[in-house]
């Protein structure tokens, strides 16, 4: 009982530190006169993708792999099958079909890339330099495309920052006001809020991750489901809730888009870093099985979009079924 009391904590930690360490970037990025498109698109990214990454880091440092990889390719599973399950059963989602593809087809790429490697290569140096050098150069595209051609559909880079400012500004725009936090505080506090989350968020991850590894033992389940499960999920929670909020509003766009962001940061960011500062083994079901319903997953999620330009209820249920069924299977009987 104590170690689920613990992760939760772990979780809260997590959420709030990631929430404070994103308003405080921006704050601090604003007084260095960084523009707006550059804030979206990378400090909130990696800001909101800041707990996912502490955890991998924090685990594969700790012997855990089963967490570190099982964190974010769970997270991508989850991302695809639960969050746009649950956003297309509240509202049909409608994607712009240039956006789909050009994002849709990162996911894809980046999901196919990262199984087949990790047939072959645990999760070293040279793959997690990859991974980033990749990452960089979709940032890079991706602020490119926004700049000189937005009438072609937001990068999903872009979306996730607008799903975070649909969360917090009532679906106004992200570009159209800016943020005001910096003009209400002072010229130290943003940074200590940035530091100050940063820190939550590692003590956070540092609680959730030995509460996890206890919990798997006391459930009698390897750490490698606790990561695809339950970490996955809880890291996941901010993106669901942003993804929610776009879709009842009737921003599906912003709703899927945010998922694939996600899902490009997940495996290029989490997992280049992942690879950089603590190299890793991938864990044998992960390579024989979560990789190919991550991708299958990324591959669905396309194909179904793309059959009209709408997300139904119907395959939002579907999706949801599906995940339910994934879940099933990982679980001894």
């Amino acid at each position: 009982m104590l170690d689920v009391l613990l992760l939760a904590v772990g979780f809260l930690l997590l959420i709030a530190g990631g929430e404070l360490l994103v308003r405080g970037s921006v704050a601090v990025a604003e007084r260095l006169g960084m523009s707006p498109l550059i804030i979206g698109i990378v400090l909130v990214g990696f800001g909101t993708s800041m707990p996912e990454l502490v955890i991998s880091v924090q685990a594969s440092m700790a012997g855990s792999p089963g967490i570190a990889i099982g964190n974010f390719v769970g997270s991508n599973i989850s991302n695809i099958l639960l969050i746009v399950g649950v956003s297309a059963t509240i509202a049909p989602l409608t994607v712009h079909s240039r956006a789909l593809k050009r994002d849709g087809g990162v996911v894809i790429a980046a999901s196919l890339v990262f199984t087949l490697l990790a047939l072959v290569a645990p999760l070293s140096r040279p793959v997690g330099a990859l991974f980033v050098a990749c990452l960089a150069a979709y940032l890079y595209y991706a602020a490119r495309e926004e700049r000189l051609e937005p009438a072609a559909g937001h990068s999903a880079a872009f979306e996730m920052s607008e799903a975070y400012e649909e969360l917090l500004r009532n679906g106004d725009h992200w570009g159209a006001r800016r943020l005001k936090w910096s003009a209400r505080l002072g010229r130290v506090l943003p940074f200590l809020m940035a530091l100050a989350g940063l820190a939550t968020i590692i003590f956070g991850g540092r609680l959730l991750v030995d509460s996890a590894v206890v919990l798997a033992q006391q459930l009698g389940v390897s750490e490698t489901v606790i990561g695809l499960t339950i970490i996955a999920i809880g890291t996941s929670l901010p993106e669901l809730v942003t993804s929610l909020v776009a879709a009842y509003r009737g921003h599906s766009d912003v709703a899927v888009g945010n998922v694939l962001g996600s899902c490009v940061y997940n495996i290029l960011g989490i997992g280049g870093v992942v690879g950089i500062l603590a190299p890793t083994p991938i864990p044998p079901s992960i390579i024989h099985y979560d990789n190919f319903i991550m991708l299958a997953s990324a591959i669905a999620l396309v194909a179904v979009a793309s059959n009209g330009g709408r997300i139904t209820r119907f395959e939002g249920i579907a999706m949801l079924t599906a995940y339910a069924a994934y879940l099933y299977s990982l679980f001894p009987q």
